[in-house]
C-alpha cells in the first residue's frame, strides 16, 4: 500500500518540566518512523485544575528554554504555541462541537482547545499524538505506526489506533474492561484515551461534531437546563466546567460504528506514569533505559499504569 504522510505532535506545559527532557527524546527515539515533522505544542495558558499543585511546575521561560533546546538538538522540528485567540477558539469549537464555547481546558486543566489545535494545525494526512509523560517500548525491527496505518485502511471502523497498553502478557490478556479481540491482531474498544492516538485526519472529521458534556454544577437548576441553554449560559457568563475531551469522544464512539484499536502485537507497548513523585523523577532515566531494552517487571505485564515499586526492584 502507499503510505501517506504522518506527523508527531506532543503537548507540553509548565507542569511537564520535571520529566519532559527525558520523556520527549525517548518517545521520538522509540517511535522510529519517517515523520513529516515532529512538533511540540506549548500550552501557555494559566494552569488550572489539578495541574496547579503538581510537583515541579516551572515558568513559561523555563518551558520555552527546554523546547528550544529540544529544537536545537534536532529532536523536534518545530515548536508552536497553542492559539488562544477568541475568534480562533470559536471557529474550532464550531467545527468540533457545532457551537462556540468559552472553556479552553477541561475541569482538570487538560487542554481541550490545544488538542483540537494540534489536529487542525497538523499538515500531514495522519497525526500521531503523545502526552509528554508517556513511556514506550518498540522493537527496533518493528514499526507500529506502519502497522496502524495498514489496519486503519483495512478496517474503516478503526478511528484511532495505538500500541499495546502495558507490556505483553503470555496469553494476551489486558487488565482492562470491555474490549473485544479481533482475529486480525487488535483489540476493539468503545472508550477512548487521549494520551496516545494515531488518526487519519480526514477520517476523524466523520466523527464530528462531538457531544458536549458539562460537569455537574453546584446549582441544581443549572443541571436541569437543556444542553443548548447550558452552552449559551457558559458563553455569556463563563460559568461551567467541561468534562474531558476523551469522555466526549468515547460517547460519540458508543453511538457510531467506530472503535479505538489497540494493537495486540507485543513488539510495541506503552506505559503511563500516574504519579510524578520525587522518587519517580529520580528513577525515570533508569526506567527509560529498562523500557528501551524491553526489560520490565513480570507483574507489570498487562497493566497500563506504571507500578513504580516494581520498577525500583528491576535489575537490568
Amino acid at each position: 500500500m502507499k503510505y501517506n504522510t504522518c506527523s508527531l505532535w506532543i503537548l507540553v506545559a509548565r507542569s511537564d518540566l520535571s520529566f519532559m527532557m527525558h520523556t520527549i527524546p525517548h518517545l521520538v527515539k522509540m517511535n522510529n518512523f519517517p515523520f513529516e515533522e515532529k512538533v511540540l505544542a506549548i500550552d501557555t495558558a494559566p494552569l488550572t485544575g489539578d495541574k496547579i499543585n503538581r510537583p515541579g511546575v516551572g515558568t513559561l521561560e523555563e518551558l520555552s528554554a527546554c523546547t528550544q533546546q529540544l529544537l536545537k538538538k534536532g529532536i523536534v522540528d518545530r515548536v508552536v504555541e497553542i492559539n488562544y485567540h477568541p475568534e480562533y477558539r470559536d471557529r474550532l469549537y464550531r467545527l468540533h462541537f457545532a457551537t462556540p464555547l468559552k472553556p479552553t481546558h477541561n475541569y482538570k486543566g487538560y487542554p481541550i482547545l490545544g488538542t483540537i489545535f494540534t489536529i487542525e494545525e497538523c499538515k500531514s494526512d495522519y497525526l500521531l499524538h503523545f502526552d509528554s509523560d508517556m513511556l514506550m517500548y518498540q522493537n527496533p525491527l518493528f514499526n507500529w505506526v506502519k502497522l496502524g496505518m495498514e489496519l486503519m485502511a483495512k478496517h474503516p471502523e478503526i478511528m484511532f489506533v495505538r500500541p499495546l497498553t502495558g507490556p505483553p502478557t503470555d496469553d494476551g490478556t489486558l487488565y482492562q474492561s470491555k474490549y473485544e479481540k479481533d482475529p486480525d491482531g487488535f483489540y476493539k474498544f468503545k472508550f477512548f484515551s487521549s494520551r496516545v492516538y494515531l488518526i487519519n485526519r480526514q477520517s476523524f472529521a466523520k466523527l464530528l461534531p462531538l457531544p458536549i458534556i458539562w460537569r455537574s454544577s453546584r446549582r441544581k437548576w443549572v443541571n436541569n437546563l437543556p444542553l443548548t441553554w447550558k452552552n449559551t449560559l457558559n458563553y455569556f457568563t463563563g460559568k461551567g466546567a467541561l468534562d474531558s475531551w476523551e469522555i466526549m469522544v468515547s460517547k460519540k464512539l458508543e453511538t457510531t460504528k467506530y472503535v479505538r484499536g489497540v494493537l495486540a502485537d507485543p513488539n510495541a507497548w506503552t506505559i503511563h506514569p500516574q504519579h510524578r513523585s520525587r522518587q519517580f523523577i529520580t528513577a525515570l532515566p533508569r526506567i527509560i533505559e529498562q523500557i528501551e531494552a524491553g526489560i520490565y517487571p513480570p507483574q507489570q505485564a498487562g497493566h497500563y499504569d506504571l507500578k513504580l515499586e516494581l520498577w525500583l526492584m528491576v535489575d537490568g
